[in-house]
């Protein structure tokens, strides 16, 4: 009995110094959300986050998920010729990044939580674009799709509309960030990994 309360004891003192991160972490990220921007700073820092690319050239940049996560969605974007790199840190949260079926993603995401790409296994040329992904999850998830269920999509979008709306101090009409790409046709296809 008293090992079971030292570990929800440490696990809740892990918590509290990985929120006590996260507020530190929020202040010293400038985002980069513009959709036409090749390198972007994503952050997803006790919120939602629904991000959608227009980029023609995107090279990548940083996705923070702490507390929080949504949709990176990039079927849009066109990598940069030298591909894109995308560095990502989730600490109890995760993201859901969306690709085009035809690019190739290599990950060295690593850590005590999941990371994977959960399309169908195909062959892609070596001459397809790549993204590739690093850094770490503790305690969330990351995935790589090329589709979504509308529900999980419109969940996202309502959360990130809220959020906007209580940042603006509206009572009336949320300001709306909508991703509005093709979506899964695919029953079952998987949710974004949200906290």
């Amino acid at each position: 009995m008293k090992f079971i309360a030292g570990l929800v004891g440490l696990f809740s003192l892990v918590m509290a110094g990985a929120a006590a991160a996260a507020m530190g972490r929020k202040q010293q990220i400038v985002p980069i959300e513009d959709e036409t921007a090749n390198d972007v700073a994503l952050v997803a820092i006790f919120g939602p986050l629904a991000f959608h690319s227009t980029a023609g050239a995107f090279r990548g940049g940083t996705l923070d998920c702490w507390y929080g996560g949504g949709i990176v969605d990039l079927r849009d974007a066109t990598l940069d010729e030298g591909g894109a790199h995308i560095d990502v840190k989730a600490v109890f949260g995760g993201a859901q990044i969306l690709v085009p079926d035809t690019w190739r993603v290599e990950s060295t995401v690593g850590g005590l939580g999941g990371a994977r790409d959960v399309r169908p296994s195909a062959e892609r040329p070596v001459t397809a674009p790549l993204l590739t992904l690093s850094g770490f999850v503790a305690f969330g998830g990351l995935g790589v799709s090329s589709d979504i269920p509308k529900e999980a999509l419109d969940g996202v979008n309502q959360a990130v509309a809220a959020r906007k709306a209580k940042e603006n101090g509206s009572s009336g009409t949320p300001v709306t960030e909508t991703i509005e790409a093709p979506l899964a046709e695919t029953p079952g296809a998987e949710a974004p990994a949200t906290a």
